[in-house]
This record gives C-alpha cells, sequence and structure tokens, in this order.
C-alpha cells in the first residue's frame, strides 16, 4: 500500500465514523509562547481542550505536520541514527471533544489495524497505565477491562506515568492513555524473545505505532489533578512507522515516503545509501532534514538567528554538514531535494507546491552561507592548532567556533583526530551547559492557577467598534519572567483591547476603578482563545466594574500604518508582479515593516513608483470595506488574498480599500485618507529571494517630512547656496580631485621610500632581509613589500609603522625562500604581533598584523631577527 493510500484510508475511516476531516494546521505557532512549533497532533486543538473555544464539530480527524527539535520533545540528535525518528513528522488522529470517550476509541483504533490495514492481530501489543501513588491515581481499570475484551491478557501490558499518562506540559489538560506497539521482527526473531519483553525498550523494530489519550484531568500550578468539566479523546498515530509497517520494511526510510529522496541524494551526491553506516546515517539526515526546512518555509518561517527561525537554520545546517562530512558536497545541493518532495506530497499539502521556488531559494542561500562558515571555520581550526605543542584542544576554544562560528562540534573532533589531537569534551560541555542555563534563565517564567471569578462567561472582543466600554474580570493569574518579574494576566467578559497578531502590536492603555483608581494595561497578547491584558499590578476590588480604555492615539497611529500594508501589498503586486506574496510584517505606532517574496532588489525608480501608487490610493479616499464572520470559501472566490502559514477558520472577516482585499483581523483605518502619506525609509533582503521594506505613515511621516525641509534649509545657510545640491557636487568634484593630488604625493613619498629601504638591505644566511619601521599606510607597506619582492631574491621583509596610534606589522617572504626555510609569514605575525596586543594573519609569503601598543614595535623589529638565524 502506497503511503498516501494509507493516509486516505485512515481520513475515510474516521469520516464513516462521522468526524470532520480538517486540513493540517501550519506547523510554525504564532500566537503559542508555549510553543514554537506544533510537536504533536493536539497542539492546534489546545483551545478546546481548555474550554476556551467550542469546536464546530466534536468529532475531527486529520494528518497534522510535526516538529520535535526544541524544548521537552527534542528529537533531532536521534535523527539519522536509528530509523524511526524524525524532525518533521505527519501525525494521523482522532479527535472527541466531549463527545466519546475510551470505549468508541479503542475499539475504532483496533477496527482500523487488524481490519482495514489488516495487521496481524498477533504482532499487537496494548498498554494501559498502572496506576501512581502521588497522583492518587489506580489502575486504568475501565481501558483493562474494554480491551480484555478484545485480545488475550498476556498482550497487555502496564505502564508507568513516564509511558501511559499523557501531559501538555507542566500545567494543563491531562490524563492517561493506552499505546498500541507492533512487533515487525521475523518469525525466527519473535521464537528466541517475546515481543512483550521489548515493549518501550527502544528496540527499532517493536515500536509505539498509536498513542490512544483518554484527557479528563487538568494538571495544576501546584501539581495536583482536577477533573475536567468534559472528557475528550486525542489520538496519534505516526505516519511514517505506519507506512514501515504496511509496507513490510524494517526502517521508515526504506518506506515510499522517503526512498524518492534517497535515491535522489544518492544521484546528486554520487554516493551509495547501502555503502556503510555513515553514508546511510548522513543521507538519512539529510532526506528527513529537507522535509522539515522546506514544510516550515512553506509554512512561513525564514531561516533566522533567533526563535523558530534559528531553530530551522539549525537543522539545515546539521543536513549541510552532515553532506560536507560524509558525502563529500562543497557545493549547495539540498536545495535541488525540494521537487522530488514536493512531487510526493503537494497534493496532500498544496503549500509546498505554491512555496516551491521560495523555499528552493532560501534553502540554496542557507547553504551557501553555511559552507563559507564552514570554511573559515576550517581557516580558524587551523590556526588554533598551528605550530602549537598542545595535543587537546580547549573546550573554550572549541565552544568558540560552535557558538560564534556555527562550527559544528563533531565536525571540529573529526579535524582534531586527522591531526593527531584531542577536544577537551568536559570543558565543551561545561561552555555549552553555562550558555544554556543563561538562555533558560532568561525565558523562565513561572505561571500560576487561573484564579476564576465569574465562571462560564465567554469573553467578547469589540475592539474594532469601540475604544472604551465598560468590563468586568472573569479570571486572572500571575506569572513571573526573568526579564519583567511579576505580571498578571486579566481576563475581561468583553475587552476594547487588540490582542498582538498578524504582524501588529497588542493595544494599551488601562482600566479604571469606580473610584477612579487606574491599572495600566501595558500588553494585550492572544493565546488558546483568551485574550490577555498584561498589568504590573491588581486593582484592590476585583470584583467590581471597570471602564477600558485603550490608547487611542497609539490604536490610531497603528492602524494607519496597517492598513498601509494592504495598500503597499497591492502597490508591490502591481508594480513587480502578481509572484509577489507577504511572508511577514510588523506593525507598531511608529512604523511597518513588511516582508515579501521577490527575487531581486527592488531599484529606486521601482521604490518611487511604489510609493506614488500607494499614495494615489491615499488621496483617492478610499472607504474601509469590511466584512466580518463570512465564510472562508466565499472569502477566497470573491478575491480576498490569504497570508500561508497562517490559521484561519471557517468564518474569516475581510479588509478592502478599492481593489486591496486581504483576509486580516487587525485594526485599520475608516478611509486611506487617514493615513496621511507614505514614505518608504528602507528596502533590504532577508533572505534569498526575500525582500524587506519599512516605511512610516501619518504623524511619523509630518515629522520626518519637516525635519528634511529643516535640514535642507539649514544645508542652504551652511552653503551659503540656493541650490545646494548643485553646490554639493561641486564640493564632491573638488574632493575627488584632491583625493587624486593626494594618491599621487603619497605614491611618490613611497616610490622614493622604497629606494632608500633598498639600499637598507643586509644578508644573513643567505637571505636578504630588510627589517624598518616605516612612516606610512598599510597600503603603502604592502605596495613597497611586493615591489621589492619584484627586484631582489631570497627576500625577507618586516615592516613596521605607528599610524595615528595604532601599530601595524607586514610581513613578505619571497614564495622559494618561504619553501627552503620553512618560514611563513602568517606565524611569525601573529607571535610578533604579542608585542603590540594584537593579532593578525595571513598567507605563508604575506601577512599583517595590528595592535593597539605602538611602544612594543622596537621589540617586534628586534625579536623578528631569531626566524633568520
Amino acid at each position: 500500500m502506497k503511503s498516501n493510500d494509507i493516509r486516505t484510508k485512515f481520513l475515510h475511516f474516521f469520516e464513516s465514523k462521522k468526524h470532520q476531516i480538517v486540513p493540517s494546521a501550519p506547523m510554525v505557532l504564532k500566537n503559542d509562547p508555549t510553543l514554537m512549533f506544533v510537536n504533536s497532533g493536539m497542539a492546534p486543538f489546545k483551545e478546546y481542550f481548555l474550554g476556551n473555544a467550542v469546536p464546530k464539530n466534536s468529532r475531527i480527524a486529520d494528518s497534522q505536520k510535526c516538529l520535535r527539535v526544541s524544548g521537552k520533545h527534542n528529537d533531532l540528535e536521534e535523527v539519522g541514527k536509528d530509523t524511526y525518528h524524525h524532525t518533521m513528522f505527519e501525525m494521523l488522529g482522532n479527535w472527541s471533544f466531549g463527545d466519546y470517550f475510551k470505549k468508541e476509541a479503542i475499539s475504532w483504533a483496533w477496527e482500523l489495524l487488524t481490519e482495514v490495514y489488516k495487521v496481524n492481530k498477533d504482532d499487537l501489543y496494548v498498554t494501559v497505565f498502572e496506576g501512581d501513588k502521588d497522583d492518587n491515581l489506580g489502575v486504568d481499570q475501565e481501558a483493562l477491562e474494554l480491551w480484555k475484551a478484545i485480545v488475550p491478557e498476556e498482550k497487555i501490558l502496564y505502564g508507568n506515568k513516564k509511558d501511559n499518562f499523557w501531559e501538555m506540559g507542566d500545567q494543563g489538560p491531562c490524563g492517561s492513555c493506552s499505546e498500541i506497539h507492533v512487533d515487525i521482527r521475523s518469525d525466527e526473531e519473535k521464537k528466541k524473545i517475546s515481543g512483550r519483553d521489548l515493549v518501550n525498550q527502544d528496540h527499532p523494530q517493536v515500536v509505539e505505532i498509536w498513542n490512544l489519550v483518554f484527557m479528563q484531568y487538568n494538571r495544576l500550578a501546584n501539581g495536583k489533578l482536577e477533573e475536567l468539566p468534559n472528557k475528550h479523546i486525542d489520538t496519534g498515530m505516526g505516519f511514517e512507522r505506519l507506512c514501515m509497517v504496511l509496507q513490510d520494511k524494517q526502517s521508515n526510510y526504506d518506506t515510499d515516503v522517503f526512498t524518492p529522496l534517497i535515491r535522489e541524494i544518492e544521484t546528486i551526491t554520487k554516493t551509495d545509501y547501502d555503502k556503510d553506516e555513515k553514508t546511510a546515517i548522513a543521507i538519512r539526515v539529510v532526506a528527513d532534514h529537507v522535509r522539515a526546512v522546506t514544510f516550515a518555509i512553506a509554512d512561513g518561517q525564514l531561516p533566522s538567528n533567533n526563535g523558530a527561525g534559528y531553530v530551522i537554520r539549525r537543522i539545515l545546517r546539521r543536513a549541510i554538514r552532515y553532506g560536507y562530512t560524509f558525502l563529500g558536497t562543497r557545493k549547495p545541493f539540498i536545495y535541488k531535494l525540494v521537487s522530488t518532495l514536493v512531487e510526493q506530497m503537494g497534493e496532500q499539502f498544496p503549500e509546498l507546491q505554491k512555496q516551491k521556488n521560495i523555499c528552493e531559494n532560501v534553502i540554496k542561500e542557507e547553504e551557501n552561507s553555511f559552507l563559507r562558515t564552514l570554511e573559515q571555520g576550517l581557516v580558524l581550526l587551523e590556526s588554533m592548532t598551528a605550530n602549537t605543542k598542545e595535543k587537546t584542544l580547549s573546550g573554550k576554544k572549541a565552544f568558540e567556533l560552535y557558538d560564534t562560528y556555527g562550527f559544528p562540534i563533531d565536525l571540529t573532533s573529526l579535524i582534531l583526530s586527522e591531526k593527531n589531537m584531542q577536544l577537551d569534551y568536559e570543558g565543551f560541555e561545561k561552555e555549552l551547559q553555562k550558555q544554556k542555563e543563561r538562555s533558560r534563565d532568561a525565558s523562565k517564567t513561572t505561571t500560576e492557577d487561573w484564579q476564576i471569578l465569574i465562571d462560564d462567561e465567554v469573553e467578547e472582543f469589540v475592539g474594532y467598534d469601540r475604544t472604551e466600554v465598560n468590563v468586568r474580570i472573569t479570571k486572572y493569574r500571575k506569572i513571573t519572567t526573568k526579564k519583567q518579574g511579576n505580571l498578571y494576566q486579566l481576563v475581561f467578559n468583553l475587552t476594547p483591547f487588540y490582542p498582538e497578531g498578524g504582524g501588529q502590536v497588542g493595544d494599551k492603555g488601562f482600566i479604571e476603578a469606580a473610584n477612579g483608581n487606574m491599572t495600566y494595561i501595558i500588553d494585550t497578547k492572544k493565546e488558546n482563545n483568551l485574550i490577555l491584558h498584561f498589568a504590573k499590578n491588581l486593582p484592590k476590588d476585583l470584583n467590581g466594574t471597570f471602564k477600558a480604555v485603550v490608547d487611542e492615539n497609539s490604536r490610531k497611529l497603528t492602524a494607519s500604518n496597517h492598513s498601509a500594508t494592504h495598500l503597499l501589498h497591492q502597490a508591490l503586486r502591481t508594480v513587480l508582479g502578481k509572484h509577489v506574496e507577504q511572508k511577514g510584517s510588523m506593525v507598531n505606532s511608529d512604523y511597518l515593516r513588511f516582508d515579501f517574496s521577490h527575487f531581486a532588489k527592488v531599484s529606486d525608480e521601482e521604490l518611487q513608483e511604489v510609493e506614488r501608487f500607494v499614495n494615489a490610493r491615499i488621496r483617492e479616499q478610499l472607504p474601509l470595506e469590511e466584512k466580518r464572520n463570512i465564510p472562508y470559501e466565499e472569502a477566497i472566490e470573491n478575491g480576498a488574498i490569504a497570508l500561508f502559514g497562517e490559521k484561519y477558520g471557517d468564518a474569516v472577516r475581510t479588509i478592502g480599500f478599492g481593489d486591496s482585499v486581504e483576509l486580516c483581523g487587525g485594526t485599520h483605518v475608516k478611509n486611506t485618507n487617514d493615513i496621511w502619506h507614505f514614505i518608504i525609509t528602507n528596502e533590504t533582503a532577508v533572505a534569498s529571494g526575500i525582500r524587506r521594506i519599512e516605511a512610516i505613515t501619518g504623524e511619523t511621516a509630518k515629522e520626518f517630512l519637516t525635519q528634511q525641509s529643516k535640514s535642507f534649509d539649514a544645508l542652504k545657510s551652511l552653503l551659503k547656496s540656493k541650490e545646494p545640491i548643485k553646490s554639493v557636487a561641486q564640493l564632491q568634484d573638488e574632493n575627488n580631485q584632491l583625493k587624486k593630488e593626494i594618491e599621487k604625493l603619497l605614491s611618490e613619498k613611497a616610490q622614493g621610500l622604497k629606494v632608500n629601504l633598498k639600499n637598507n638591505i643586509q644578508e644573513k644566511n643567505g637571505v636578504n632581509y630588510l627589517v624598518q619601521q616605516v612612516d606610512v599606510d598599510a597600503n603603502a607597506m604592502k605596495d613597497i613589500c611586493f615591489q621589492l619582492g619584484g627586484e631582489v631574491d631570497n627576500l625577507f621583509v618586516f615592516l613596521s609603522a605607528d599610524v595615528d596610534g595604532k601599530a601595524l606589522l607586514t610581513c613578505y617572504i619571497s614564495k622559494d625562500l618561504a619553501e627552503q626555510k620553512s618560514l611563513n609569514a602568517g606565524t611569525i605575525v601573529r607571535e610578533m604581533g604579542k608585542h603590540i596586543q594584537g593579532g593578525g594573519g595571513g598567507q605563508a609569503f604575506f601577512a599583517t598584523a595590528g595592535g593597539k601598543n605602538p611602544a612594543g614595535i622596537a621589540k617586534a623589529n628586534e625579536d623578528v631577527l631569531k626566524y633568520l638565524d
């Protein structure tokens, strides 16, 4: 059975059980501070489990894209080394929100596996929760009895809290679970040892295939459990493992989920997957990682130096490094695999087809960049190990390579072994641990339980229409962060405060009690469908009614910038082409930032045309055309633009200004005239194929133009000219002419100095040498060295200079002399650089150094002569 058929059968089976089939949510999470990525099938449904939203259908099934490379669930370092761990994987799941429970979940799972997929019943084992004294929980008797009615008792195993009690995190919904394991070993192996003894023992052919979670408790901050008001079912079956079982393979990588990629890697790198274990691991790493990175980019997450982007960059760099070390790749090749992946999975995940070019270009640029980093790392490692008697590289130096330059530690170890050196792993681990602790401390957040004031109150957002409204606090909780200390999160029965989302910052403002006391709202965010208002303190009387007031001036400025991004998007698609798509944005009261797909720098003429287009729409005074709660499909059919990587509900909101229509939840101006004016302040590259424009509007634009006018007037006054641009051009011409004259004088000075220096050349042990301090800059020193080198054989030159309080050293050695005498200019300047409290380097025949201690020049000139002995 092909993998696509396996997925389809799962979805059709649960559709027949009255489940709504929903598409996979984007893998990258944007409104959940506890997770960067969807790391399990249930993550997109957290709001339902928490009771913060009600699903339209109480039965759902899907195939969810997941990524496990950070936090508690981190499989990255296992990937490639075994045959069943992955970074990105699909989780097949069926869900019940307060509908069916254990009986149906267990019986349907058994029916699908044994009757639809025809898995041999004798190869299956199941586990049930054995209970836990600390939580005052006994054996999951209900699940046990249900399984006894289906399978022989010897096929049932008892699991502890670690294996058979699933929790969302330190707090939140949780419950016991039943796992279904499968034994795919040969009959001969099964006779030697029972599969029962290998369950949960990390055996590669006795693996968990499906986890049925019975969500019925809520874990409080104090560790105690309380019953949830509704019981839920949350199941997850690993798609890749299921394919391994049904295709009768011993490895996930032998299934048709991975074999097309593996064959393509073999072709591109001219390697053989079956050659040896190192090659096989490297190919598995590349095949797995290109899936993770491509899906992440297609969902809108670009590689970067922080947050989720850093995780994606780290995955890709791990793949590049395995290719570099074990497959002999020195040029980008991973981007070429995107086509194979799209061909294989594009029908199920259309975002891959849509974003194919972006994925290829971003990956290729990242490969080029990291390959340069690897080359730089090799040079740095060479300098660290050159001319040293030490047989061990310190952990501190290895960590510097790893942390500052991104040089992989295992590659450092490999190169050291080739030099008969060792790596101080213990020292490296200490430095790594220090960094992790710093990072952990910086991001550490402690969250207390919600304190409920008004139960069963549904929060309503009224901020599109009002910036001031009377509210009541329904619940609150205290959180503690390293950076901000103690904060409180407040939830109201209704709120005018817009929560951060869609690139727009959250509102600020205050709530005012009846007695006039104010509590300031410093930020507003949305988490699991709850709008959270952040405050540094609590009102004295939590049970009263409060007047909630949004900072209206900030809201207006932000709305102006947000509406301008829509007009900018339309302008870019008009001027540059329909290939332009929004790839990210940031909107606050000061300025807007807009990222978009485009494969070349936007020219000055194009930027001017974009600016003119937006300002023309502003002058047209286009009214806001807003539609709320319309069906998603209807909005798309009517031409609204949806953004890839965003999770949309069945009902959406559209924002229109003339021909610009987009799905958007942000706040906007009532008329484009309110934007006043649009000015582009910067255009730059974010990644290959991704550009960024920064711009200002409204009051900020007015201040900018006022300042520009003042600067222009000041320039006219300074130049005493009514035509300052013409005057500046004349000054530039005069300056260029003076530069040429100075360069000519310096050249003549250097030529005269060269003649004098040539006369000072001496001979020692068959070497013509010159060691002298001179009064010229670094460029002139270099020219003199190479000119003398072309006129004198067997030449050794060491020049020094004090230029504006900075010491400079330059060493030149004739190439033949460098080989005969085993002299190395790079080694010499590094050693002599210690005298001037500096450093440097270069090639064997030419190198330079700089330092902050000119007083050490004399000592350097004296000591350098020892190399001629």
